[in-house]
């Protein structure tokens, strides 16, 4: 199987094709600093080419939900250290997912304090989880552009700490509506400052943010996760085929890990312009190593690589559930399905107490 194939992406010797997709998880502390539980979790799962942690705050403001980790403050860089080191000693490799959730969050997780976005535009039609239950969207505080600059500096900051902590690199999250996705479409970023307006400006922030970390931590340890027709979190955009091909097509200038795409995860009957086949229509753009992400099982992961254009594939709900994922792939065996009641917050019980094979 080409899924059970070793691959070199960058500087990275890997196992295999298989990626463990970022997956919130929601079990650190209340400081962000996550647990033995966080480091079994990710131990069990070493067997992966590469695992890509759920997302990581950048800083106490990228904060969205409750009980989600940081990579900030000292403790929480020799909290993951505890989980680097765990993933090495099991001959794994593990990347962390960098992480401003923008509007998407509430001020009652935040101390009162509103979430911070391009422009000052609520998301509309969901709810947020908070620690209180669901609520509904506020309306951000538009940054101002000095706060921007002082933005892409704290990712480049949290991409040090996570070197410093052991992970092999780390991938922007600017896909699923967070911050950085916040600035590259129409809905959420109606600034007109050098950051908003043309397709160049919103994506002025996602281009130096990637730069600032290339230049924080070096060559072949940034990679950046997109999300090119998923409009959860009122993330939409008139047109995204252009988009995204500027976007990718500057990023082939940075000397990159990887870029990872999703795929279309949700109807887009009344969006027309949102190409189904990501892959198809994006993935010959970039000439870095590319993962493809979203929904694929053991006979679609296998076929995808076969047309030659991902180099890897990243399974999400399916690597929570089946630590062994890559040794069921191999026999084919019967999987364990996701318990979805356990997916957020919690503790052992649908996080680190799925059986393996043995």
């Amino acid at each position: 199987m080409k899924l059970l194939e070793e691959v070199r992406i960058g500087n990275l010797g890997l196992q295999n094709k298989m990626a463990m997709a970022p997956m919130t998880r929601s079990r650190a502390d209340l400081n962000g600093v996550v647990s033995d539980l966080t480091v079994l979790y990710y131990a069990q799962r070493a067997s992966a080419g590469l695992l890509i942690t759920e997302a990581i705050n950048i800083t106490e403001q990228a904060l969205g939900s409750p009980f989600t980790p940081g990579i900030f403050t000292y403790e929480q860089i020799v909290a993951w250290k505890k989980v680097t080191n765990a993933v090495h000693d099991k001959g794994g490799k593990i990347i962390a997912q960098l992480w401003h959730t923008g509007r998407v969050g509430h001020s009652v997780d935040k101390g009162g304090v509103l979430p911070v976005a391009p422009s000052a535009i609520a998301i509309q039609g969901q709810q947020h989880f908070t620690s209180q239950g669901p609520k509904e969207y506020e309306t951000p505080r538009a940054l101002e552009t000095k706060e921007v600059k002082l933005i892409v500096q704290d990712y480049k900051q949290a991409a040090i700490n996570a070197i410093e902590a052991g992970f092999d690199g780390i991938e922007l999250h600017a896909a699923f509506g967070y911050l950085p996705n916040q600035f590259l479409v129409e809905s959420a970023n109606q600034r007109t400052d050098e950051y908003g307006g043309s397709i160049e400006n919103r994506s002025r922030f996602v281009l130096e943010v990637m730069q600032a970390m290339v230049d924080g931590i070096g060559e072949n340890k940034v990679a950046i996760k997109l999300s090119p027709s998923i409009p959860f979190n009122s993330i939409i955009d008139s047109n995204p085929t252009e988009l995204f091909s500027y976007l990718l097509k500057k990023l082939n200038n940075m000397p990159l890990l990887y870029v990872q795409l999703m795929n279309a995860m949700f109807p887009t009957d009344n969006l027309p312009q949102y190409p189904r086949d990501v892959i198809g229509t994006f993935g010959g753009l970039t000439k870095h190593a590319l993962m493809a992400n979203g929904g694929y099982t053991r006979e679609t992961g296998e076929q995808e690589l076969e047309k030659g254009i991902a180099k890897m594939i990243s399974y999400g709900a399916l690597f929570l559930a089946n630590p062994d994922l890559p040794k069921r792939f191999e026999l084919n065996a019967e999987l364990n399905h996701p318990d979805r009641a356990t997916m957020y917050g919690g503790g052992e019980k649908g996080y680190t107490d799925y059986p393996t094979l043995n």
